[in-house]
């Protein structure tokens, strides 16, 4: 059986409740950092359930492989990488290294 998408007007609903979830881990990782994890993971969860991508601002936020939110200094360290002409993350958690290029 072929499945359905979702009506548009929960899709909507879905964005605001993602974006009020990373809202809420930004300003909850310093205090509470389990707390800040499972507000990411609610919103990744709720992408996945009525379909809707994360912006490229959003999945930029956290750590993909911890889903801690990513605040530099705090939680990532960067740098950018002339050779390879990458911005290269990481995370200070995890160890977790992302790579993205530069132009």
């Amino acid at each position: 059986m072929r499945r359905r998408k979702k009506p548009e007007w929960q899709r909507k609903i879905a964005k605001e409740r993602i974006e009020i979830l990373l809202n809420l881990a930004r300003t909850e990782v310093r205090k509470n950092l389990e707390r800040a994890k499972r507000y990411v993971e609610l919103a990744r969860k709720i992408g996945k359930r009525y379909n809707v991508r994360l912006t490229r601002g959003q999945k930029d936020s956290f750590c993909k492989k911890c889903n801690v939110p990513l605040i530099p200094g705090f939680t990532m360290k960067t740098w950018l990488d002339p050779k390879t002409k990458t911005k290269v993350i990481k995370c200070l958690r995890c160890n977790y290294t992302y790579r993205k290029p530069y132009k």
